[in-house]
């Protein structure tokens, strides 16, 4: 899918009428409502089924093709692997329709409340059974393609205080446990105590399912 579909920009007072369902995103469990790879710059693929890898991120994503102003020698950034984004807030400024979904550019859409209070740098989600991603201290935030797509005010929401405190725009991650994902996995934060290497062993081949830590 290229970018090629025209979203109508919602205004203010529309988004703001529908925020109330965004601060009611469950927290602690919630579900993958859609993954998308980015084979290349403004080309979208809604996967039904998506590899997460360490050192690819999303397996035939471009970000590691990437290069990022973040970085010394503009490498593709390690933390910035995986762009996600809350799924009921896309849904309100893009209406239902997935591909328009695809246009804000995140590769995991996710039915989960991703405040910077519930989700702070350093926690860690179960995606599915096996896949565990962290999420990272760098900051995910609105562009000019962003307004473009989805409007100005859609774009001021995202740099408003309680935007940035529900992390509209969004929160970059990278991947701790690479395992196949898709749309419809439970999402479950794990006790940011718990050590990778023990989440390796039970979510090994064959092993169990990733519990939430008691």
């Amino acid at each position: 899918m290229a970018n090629s579909i025209a979203v109508r920009h919602r205004p203010m007072a529309e988004i703001l009428e529908g925020l109330h369902l965004v601060r009611r995103s469950p927290r602690g469990v919630g579900t993958l409502a859609l993954a998308v790879r980015r084979p290349a710059v403004d080309a979208r693929e809604l996967m039904p089924r998506a590899e997460l890898d360490p050192v690819a991120g999303m397996v035939g994503d471009s970000w590691s093709q990437r290069p990022s102003s973040r970085t010394v020698d503009r490498s593709p950034h390690p933390e910035m692997q995986l762009n996600v984004i809350n799924s009921r807030f896309v849904e309100l400024i893009a209406g239902p329709d997935r591909d328009a979904w695809a246009l804000a550019g995140d590769q995991l859409y996710l039915d989960l409340d991703l405040s910077v209070e519930t989700l702070p740098a350093g926690s860690r989600l179960a995606i599915g059974d096996r896949a565990v991603i962290e999420v990272t201290e760098e900051p995910h935030n609105g562009c000019a393609k962003f307004a473009a797509r989805f409007g100005r005010d859609a774009h001021k929401i995202v740099w408003s205080e309680e935007g940035k405190r529900l992390r509209l725009r969004g929160l970059n991650a990278r991947v701790l446990v690479g395992a196949t994902i898709q749309a419809g996995d439970p999402v479950r934060q794990l006790d940011g105590g718990r050590d990778v290497e023990d989440v390796r062993r039970t979510a090994g081949p064959g092993g169990p399912p990733i519990g939430l830590d008691h």
